[in-house]
């Protein structure tokens, strides 16, 4: 009998390797190698070699412009992170933790779908009867989704190439394996040659392809980082489970803008698009209280207020603690030096905590100056206006540099309700808003003498 050679692949990039490290000799990620049989050499070669074709060279302005079409999900939130609909012939890849919503939400998108087109809904996690019991709890059992419960890709090419659905959901890619390959479902090889072959075939057939794809703890996609490479867009699902929101982040996107967000409320009757997020992240309480501030803060296209809260708290230890939900720590500990310097408010012997509302993260600069007045208002004990809200981001020297897109910024603040604005100077609407006072700051003092004027 032959001896089963192993190999060492590393679930962040794939790379390969005789004999276990503790890092990777490819991306120098530790502790990713995982051991698995080695791949017998020109495995999973039949399939690339039947469909391949010859390619002519073309100049690119010879090339005629083809309308892109895009398939309507039934949800707008969603239609808004795909970038206005799903396209003909991409690779979507939505990631999340489970039990958040990633199957309900594709089973609802594809009942939609389903009355216009033929649409098919592969699951290797569930069987025909789940998947219909869900159906009916979601209250779309009359929908016309063909399933079909199955693990290996050479049963699923076949049925797809056979029935020549519209959209294809794939649910989920870690636990679909290649009979061509000896490794388990869900290692490295498998994954990227599951992932490659249904690409492929997308491109090929013009059929758009939906995979669901696990998460490590660390909250990453799991499997070999080239797997994000392949697709054409790539969704995060988040939400806590004790909130019944949740969001859709879009981290790439060929066929439309990146950082996107989707807002969804989740129901007895599955995911429902949010209108107004905006009145979600606004959970004010009913007097005016010290260490709130409200900021307009820009998700791809979509302006959104959120409410910054802080609490600044004597130290009991040598050195103050300084804890960040929805805002990045490092970020915390510059501004504070910067506001001792160029405000003179000493926060040494304070801990400091940040955190924002609704569960949703903040990495723009344009929150430093929200940030910034919420730990001042907190130290102080001086509750901040409550028509109040701002942006901006916050220099090194003490300046506030202006934030992009003011002006949609300034309209959505507006439109919500707020009376008065403190903006970078360089940020002034070019007509006065009518019923809101926009206040101009260039430093961080004039910006805190503005908040309390």
């Amino acid at each position: 009998m032959a001896r089963v050679r192993l190999q060492y692949a590393c679930t962040a990039c794939g790379g390969v390797t005789v004999k276990w490290q503790g890092q990777c000799p490819h991306c120098n990620a530790w502790n990713t190698l995982e051991e698995g049989r080695a791949e017998p050499v020109g495995a999973g070669q039949r399939f690339r070699a039947a469909n391949a074709a010859a390619q002519t060279v073309v100049a690119m302005d010879a090339v005629p412009p083809d309308n892109v079409q895009r398939m309507a999900t039934g949800s707008g939130e969603l239609d808004r992170v795909l970038g206005g609909g799903m396209v003909e012939g991409s690779v979507v890849l939505i990631g999340g933790d489970p039990g958040v919503g990633k199957s309900t939400l594709l089973l609802q998108a594809l009942a939609h779908m389903g009355a216009e087109r033929p649409v098919l809904y592969v699951s290797a996690e569930e069987s025909a009867a789940q998947i219909a019991l869900r159906a009916r709890r979601l209250g779309i059992e009359g929908a016309s989704v063909a399933l079909l419960a199955e693990t290996e890709l050479e049963r699923i090419l076949p049925v797809m190439e056979s029935t020549r659905p519209s959209v294809v959901v794939i649910d989920s890619i870690q636990t679909i394996f290649s009979s061509q390959l000896p490794s388990a479902p869900g290692s490295v090889a498998q994954v990227r040659e599951c992932a490659a072959q249904l690409t492929r075939f997308a491109k090929q057939a013009c059929v758009g392809v939906v995979m669901i794809g696990h998460v490590t703890k660390e909250g990453t996609l799991a499997g070999p980082r080239v797997l994000e490479h392949i697709v054409d867009t790539v969704l995060y699902f988040e939400g806590e489970t004790h909130s019944s929101h949740r969001l859709v982040r879009a981290f790439k996107n060929r066929f439309g803008a990146v950082n996107e967000l989707g807002v969804f409320a989740m129901t007895e009757t599955g995911l429902r698009g949010v209108a107004n997020p905006s009145a979600i992240f606004l959970s004010r309480a009913g007097r005016d209280v010290a260490g709130s501030c409200v900021l307009v803060t820009q998700e791809g296209s979509r302006p959104l207020l959120v409410e910054v809260q802080a609490l600044v708290d004597g130290a009991n230890a040598p050195n103050p603690r300084r804890l960040c939900v929805g805002f990045e720590t490092n970020r915390l500990a510059l501004l504070l030096a910067v506001l001792h310097r160029h405000a003179g408010v000493a926060l040494f012997d304070q801990d400091v905590f940040v955190n924002v509302v609704g569960g949703v993260r903040i990495s723009e600069p344009a929150a430093d100056l929200a940030v910034m007045l919420a730990v001042v208002s907190s130290l102080r004990d001086r509750p901040l206006s409550r028509g109040l809200a701002v942006f901006g981001e916050l220099g090194l020297t003490g300046e506030i540099r202006p934030a992009p897109r003011g002006q949609e910024r300034l309209r959505e603040a507006a439109k919500i309700g707020f009376s008065r604005l403190i903006v970078p100077r360089a940020n002034l609407p070019r007509k006065a808003i009518e019923g809101v006072a926009t206040a101009g700051v260039e430093r961080l003092d004039e910006a805190l003498d503005a908040a309390w004027d």
